[in-house]
């Protein structure tokens, strides 16, 4: 039982880590500024589907994510929770046709970070028009880059995502 929970912990920190790296990079890219922002780092959110560590995981990464590039307090919370939802909407269809997998991130974030962007950062443009920037930005990261990644990763599920010896799971 213990083994099973550091594997947990280890893996929700391991998808943390790897969320704050890529989101870094694509700072440095400047991918994440501009009508279309590509967060590579969602394409993460397809993790749910192998481990349930991923959804604590994915919160964590985006909230420190959020935290270290200066965020505004209210982006903080609302990204992170948006970036929460999208996980759990993931793991919950995981058992499901894997092209519905990328759909609750991109819809999650798809209609909160635009109220964020408008109401915190002043960004004149109208809530349709964000919708539709963001919505872009989100297929390109959760839908192709998501489901290229679970396509990669799903022969060594096993392997990487394997349980601790002895769990049921």
């Amino acid at each position: 039982m213990k083994q099973s929970k550091i594997l947990y912990l280890t893996q929700a920190a391991m998808i943390a880590a790897v969320y704050v790296v890529l989101t870094y990079l694509v700072n440095l890219l400047g991918l994440a500024s501009g009508a279309i922002q590509v967060r590579i780092s969602e394409a993460l959110t397809i993790l749910p589907a192998f481990t349930p560590a991923a959804i604590p995981g994915l919160f964590v990464g985006c909230l420190l994510s959020n935290t270290l590039t200066g965020c505004a307090l209210w982006d903080i919370v609302f990204g992170s929770v948006a970036t929460l939802l999208g996980a759990l909407g993931t793991y919950l269809l995981r058992k499901k046709h894997p092209l519905l997998l990328p759909i609750p991130p991109i819809a999650a974030n798809t209609l909160i970070v635009p109220f964020v962007l408008q109401y915190v950062y002043g960004v004149p443009d109208s809530i349709p028009y964000l919708m539709l920037t963001v919505g872009i930005g989100e297929v390109i990261s959760c839908g192709i880059l998501g489901l290229i990644l679970y396509k990669v990763l799903l022969p060594y599920k096993n392997l990487i995502f394997a349980s601790a010896p002895g769990s049921i799971a």
